[in-house]
Parts: C-alpha cells; sequence; structure tokens
C-alpha cells in the first residue's frame, strides 16, 4: 500500500483514503474489519465532513448512540470493535486526523 502514514499511523494526506487503505491500516493493527467496523467508520466520516473535527471519545460515543442506537453507543462496545483507544484507532482507519484529547 503507497500511502504515507506519521509516526501513530495516521495517514498524512487525508485524501489518500479509501476502504481498501482502511483494511490496511485496521490489519496493521491485527483487526479484520467487519460490517460494524465500516458503519462507525462512515459515521465518522460523515461526522469529518460537517465539523471539520475528529471526535474525541465522549462525542464519539455519543454520535454512535445516536446514529446506531444504545447498544452500540457506548464505551465498552466501542472498545471491543476498536480495542482500548476507540476513538483514536477509529479515526485513524476512517483515515481522519488524530482526535485530541486521546491517549
Amino acid at each position: 500500500m503507497k500511502v504515507s502514514l506519521d509516526d501513530e499511523g495516521f495517514l498524512t494526506d487525508l485524501s489518500d483514503w479509501d476502504l481498501n487503505v482502511a483494511t490496511w491500516l485496521a490489519e496493521k493493527d491485527g483487526i479484520t474489519l467487519l460490517e460494524t467496523h465500516i458503519e462507525v467508520i462512515q459515521l465518522l466520516r460523515n461526522y469529518y465532513e460537517r465539523t471539520q473535527v475528529s471526535p474525541a471519545m465522549r462525542v464519539f460515543v455519543k454520535l454512535v448512540r445516536t446514529q446506531m442506537g444504545a447498544d452500540s453507543g457506548n464505551s465498552i462496545y466501542l472498545m471491543q470493535l476498536f480495542g482500548e483507544s476507540p476513538a483514536k484507532t477509529a479515526a485513524k482507519w476512517a483515515g481522519l486526523p488524530r482526535p485530541t484529547n486521546c491517549l
């Protein structure tokens, strides 16, 4: 895959993103993307298009809860999908900048 990443694995050029890049980034982290991952990633990309902000965890959870329901919009579920830092990992796979205030 010919994309440029920063030291944390985020795209340096956001226009390089497509679903193949998302799949590759997730696989680099040891995860095979599921439809649920892709749905959340698309939510993040749509949010970023509207706001030009990669949401930190609290906003991320609220966004998912609003769009996908209470079962999906909670920290535990998102950690199961994206690991210990869901907002950061999901933003990375979505080809977005690193969210502020994320560890």
